[in-house]
């Protein structure tokens, strides 16, 4: 019997697993490419005897389970189809007469515009043919014999060609023109297909009609018919070398202004378009070959001077100014067929010294922002107020919001204009990015990285300069600490800012991340670790003018001025800690008992003191400065004072020594060797000691218990000092 029970318990568990890896087996096939369908399905066959046939009934029921849910879809979507279709028979009348009334339109404008087509088409052939005959004209005569021997003799070749090389130079801040002289070029070097309506009056000017190149085909004739072409060529190229690096030195306060740029650009680009007419007008007289050797020397040379002059510039607007004409410069000689690939990489270290002089802009524009603000709340008196406010900067609160008129914004006037400045870095930031030809991401990569450059280096260190100034206190550095706290909140709203400029999912891979979170975050802290060092800073203040009288042989049971004036000044303190987010409040007020407890035990054990009223260590150690606490939180930071007076006021040595080590001592927080220090003085009746002069008066002068307990304390210090 059982072994029949097992079988079944077998059975039932394989028919289990069948359905469990047929379900798997479906879910497979529904979700791979169908190609990939047929190992899948030869685990079924490869499975159970009979498994295909319970496999083919899953799937049966599968599809039927699909063809429901495609009735179901269907149905759903069949009015909307049909209501569609419907508009569509309702549109189409109208289609049909409007694209007769555009059939109409164009057939009347074609025949408008057929005359002024035709008188243009003569214009222009009437003008080929007047040029052609001013060219034909000017050959016969560079072919006039007898004229050799004398342009032999007469001909400076040298100067001609500089001559040319300045007329083209001066004539760059007019359009240029490809190299067939029909597709014209403006001084940003792009195509004037669109040219302005005035601009197409104008008769169309090519380099040749610009520059008058006769004296070099002329000596190039001569040469040749003489047969000392080759001559000529060598002597050609040798000049112009030579005068490519004249042009090629630029003036040693280029880097001033724009126009010292504009003017080096302007002589590179004349001497190129001669090199680039010469190439494409004479045949040898130049060659491809020696135009790009030319160029990639030029280059060189070029980018060298850009990097070194650029360096020098401290100005965003003028480097700014440099990009586009580089962008111009590079665009222009790209369409001469000159490779530039290499100033558009030089663009990317201009972009960096672009930011860097960003930076230093907006961090003399941050430390104007702190040194003017206020450091409190901002108050608005109406409606119109407020909305200017949140205009700037993106608060929302519905507490504040449900507050009537007037009523204050619990940040200070400064976060709305640094997000505001933030914002305008972004802006700055993007001038740079236009015309580099580059796409939406790296253009968006670009704002990113950039932000967070003045996020976590600009605007971070003059949070933590602003920090560390002196005439910051408690209440700005309060203050600070919820500055940055909106800042923090508010670095999403400028993700969304950039995305929404360059249109660029923040989900997309690889997007970099602002670091404001980090940044706002460290200036918190590094805000609160401040206010815990002025804090001990003041306790210290208040404990070095403390005046005692020495010389008075019973306390007058009341707490000393200092420590009172200490006492108000800690509540009033803590009381403006409550605007704070999270514990800091609590943190700090901890912070300052526990500082104020060491201090005033090192007062008592101090060998120079002689007397204190130790009601001043009672009353303080019994009140509460700051609420908030739970139970006895904050009486933990004097416990090691309160154990230690104590064991004195009681006189409860034989308990201490007796429970001494022990976890439930009532005492464990009293060290041996301070209560050993305050014996000795209370021994040293020779200078007349009266240390806790108010308590266990009898007991002082039973100098041989004082003694005996001494010894008790001194045998526990030497055996902790050889234990240890």
């Amino acid at each position: 019997m059982n072994t029949v029970t097992i079988r079944a318990n077998m059975a039932d568990s394989e028919s289990l697993e069948t359905i469990t890896e047929h379900e798997r087996i479906l879910q497979e096939i529904e979700s791979t490419d169908t190609a990939c369908v047929g190992p899948t399905l030869r685990s079924v066959y490869d499975d159970q005897p009979n498994a295909h046939k319970r496999f083919m009934e899953k799937l049966d029921a599968r599809i039927r389970n699909h063809d429901r849910e495609i009735e179901k879809m269907c149905n759903f979507h069949h009015q909307g189809f049909v209501d569609a279709i419907t508009e569509l028979l309702k549109v189409r009348a109208d289609a049909e007469k409007l694209m007769g009334q555009v059939s109409d339109t164009n057939r009347r404008l074609q025949d408008a515009g057929r005359e002024v087509t035709a008188q243009t088409e003569e214009v222009i052939r009437c003008r080929i043919q007047q040029r052609n005959m001013a060219t034909t004209v000017e050959k016969l005569q560079l072919c006039i014999p007898g004229e050799t021997p004398h342009l032999c003799k007469n001909l400076t070749v040298k100067l001609k060609l500089h001559a040319v090389q300045k007329q083209v130079t001066l004539s760059c801040a007019k359009p240029l023109y490809g190299l067939n002289g029909r597709t014209p070029l403006h001084h940003n070097g792009l195509s004037t297909e669109a040219a302005d309506d005035e601009e197409m009056d104008e008769e169309v000017l090519t380099v040749q009609d610009l520059v008058d190149f006769s004296p070099v085909y002329r000596c190039l004739h001569i040469y040749t018919v003489l047969g000392d072409r080759e001559t000529f060529e060598n002597y050609y190229r040798k000049q112009r070398k030579k005068q490519a690096r004249l042009v090629l030195q630029p003036q040693s306060n280029m880097h001033e202004t724009v126009e010292g740029y504009r003017k080096y650009f302007n002589q590179i680009v004349g001497f190129f378009v001669v090199e680039d007419h010469i190439l494409h007008a004479t045949q040898g007289l130049v060659t491809r070959a020696f135009t790009d050797e030319l160029w990639n020397m030029a280059l060189s040379k070029i980018i060298a001077v850009l990097r070194t002059h650029s360096s020098y510039c401290n100005d965003p607007d003028l480097v700014l100014e440099l990009k586009n004409l580089i962008v111009i410069f590079a665009d222009t000689l790209q369409g001469y067929g000159f490779p530039v690939n290499r100033l558009f990489d030089l663009l990317f270290e201009v972009r960096d010294q672009y930011n860097e002089t960003l930076l230093k802009k907006w961090a003399l524009v941050f430390r104007d922002i702190f040194e003017q603000d206020n450091y409190s709340p901002i108050p608005v008196e109406n409606e119109e107020e407020y909305k200017a406010v949140i205009s700037r900067f993106p608060f929302h609160d519905a507490e504040i919001e449900k507050q009537q008129f007037p009523k204050k914004l619990p940040m200070s006037q400064s976060v709305p204009q640094i997000y505001s400045q933030v914002k305008e870095f972004i802006y700055a930031s993007l001038k740079f990015s236009e015309s580099l030809h580059r796409s939406s991401t790296e253009i968006d990569d670009m704002l990113r990285k950039s932000t967070n450059l003045l996020l976590t280096r600009t605007l971070s260190s003059c949070l933590q300069n602003l920090i560390k100034k002196p005439h910051i206190g408690l209440t700005e550095l309060v203050q600070i600490i919820i500055n940055t706290t909106h800042l923090e909140h508010a670095c999403k709203y400028l993700e969304d800012f950039i995305t929404n400029i360059t249109n660029v999912s923040p989900e997309t891979v690889h997007t970099t991340r602002l670091y404001g979170l980090s940044t706002f975050k460290d200036a918190r802290h590094a805000a609160e670790g401040e206010i815990y060092t002025k804090l001990n800073q003041k306790i210290d203040e208040f404990i070095q003018l403390a005046d005692y009288e020495w010389g008075m042989a019973e306390s007058d049971g009341r707490a000393s001025g200092y420590l009172m004036d200490l006492i108000n000044f800690l509540r009033s303190t803590f009381q403006v800690f409550t605007h704070l987010p999270g514990k800091v409040a609590q943190t700090a007020c901890m912070s300052a008992c526990k500082h104020l407890a060491t201090s005033l035990m090192q007062m008592l054990l101090d060998t120079e003191l002689k007397q204190i009223s130790i009601i001043d260590i009672i009353i303080f150690a019994s009140s509460e400065p700051v609420p908030g606490f739970q139970g006895d939180t904050l009486q933990l930071a004097f416990i090691d004072l309160r154990q230690l007076l104590d064991l004195f006021m009681v006189w409860d040595w034989s308990t201490y020594l007796a429970d001494y080590g022990q976890p439930t001592s009532k005492y464990l927080r009293v060290n041996p060797s301070t209560a050993l220090a305050l014996l000795e003085k209370m021994k040293d009746t020779s200078k007349k000691n009266i240390i806790f002069s108010q308590f266990r008066k009898n007991d002082r002068d039973k100098q041989k218990l004082i003694e005996t307990v001494v010894k008790q304390l001194r045998s526990l210090v030497n055996g902790m000092s050889q234990h240890s």
